[in-house]
């Protein structure tokens, strides 16, 4: 049976010892034995619970709240938690290969003295949602939306923009009118936004699945008011509820299928 002692297992994870210290006197991982000497040894289930502490820590789980995971999760939560870090590890090392190739493509622009195609420069930059997506529609929806947005050239992309910005003012605008979500022009900006979706690939509405495209409205409906970023495009809290309610009202009665 191999064992690593605490200085081992501290350097192997790139951790202090001090920190396994720490693990151990809140309850959080205790070594396997304590030799006479007072040396702290790990066996293979406790270098396991120390790859579950830092998955977690580093997604931002307060150490208490990972103690009180662990403690209470069994064999078959454990595989399932492991198969969600695995996605969550994976969808970061997709990006990353995407950044290093936007980064590559500048990188070979300024040693062969060309100038740099805009398109690439930011790809892996500009994925702000993604993993909002992934989590929502899945993986496939992410990446068929992600290949025909950059696929566009420069100037389809600012023009797919500008698209989008009017129809976020159109809405502003309804809302200031002081009409209601269930009103006929509140209806009207509904299929217009209805169709702006059904035009990107990987989503519901673009492949005419009324019961997923209803999840999707739902759930963006709902991101429309949760997302700060969103809820300030759209007015504020005021605003982004209209446009919520007024989505939830009418899409599904527009949407096809």
């Amino acid at each position: 049976m191999i064992e690593w002692d605490v200085a081992e297992l501290a350097r192997r994870a790139g951790i202090t010892t001090r920190t396994l210290r720490h693990y151990d006197q809140i309850g959080l991982l205790a070594p396997s034995r304590v030799t006479a000497a007072g040396v702290r040894h790990y066996d293979a289930d406790a270098v396991a619970r120390l790859q579950r502490i830092l998955l977690l820590r580093d997604v931002g789980m307060p150490l208490a709240k990972i103690a009180e995971l662990l403690e209470h999760e069994d064999e078959a939560e454990e595989v399932a938690a492991l198969e969600e870090h695995i996605k969550v590890l994976e969808s970061q090392r997709a990006a990353l290969a995407v950044r290093i190739k936007a980064v590559q493509h500048l990188l070979e622009a300024r040693r062969h003295g060309r100038e740099p195609d805009p398109d690439v420069l930011l790809e892996g930059f500009n994925d702000r949602y993604e993993a909002e997506v992934v989590r929502r529609w899945g993986r496939d929806a992410y990446e068929a939306g992600n290949r025909w947005w950059h696929d566009k050239t420069f100037a389809q992309q600012q023009a797919w923009k500008q698209e989008s910005e009017q129809l976020v003012a159109d809405w502003l605008r309804t809302f200031r009118s002081g009409v209601t979500p269930g009103s006929a022009p509140a209806r009207e900006m509904v299929r217009r936004h209805l169709g702006w979706l059904s035009r990107i690939p990987g989503t519901p509405t673009h492949a005419g699945d009324h019961g997923r495209a209803l999840e999707m409205i739902n759930g963006l409906a709902h991101m429309y008011v949760e997302d700060p970023g969103l809820r300030h495009a759209f007015g504020g809290e005021e605003g982004s509820r209209f446009v919520r309610d007024a989505l939830l009202r009418h899409a599904p009665d527009l949407v096809p299928g």
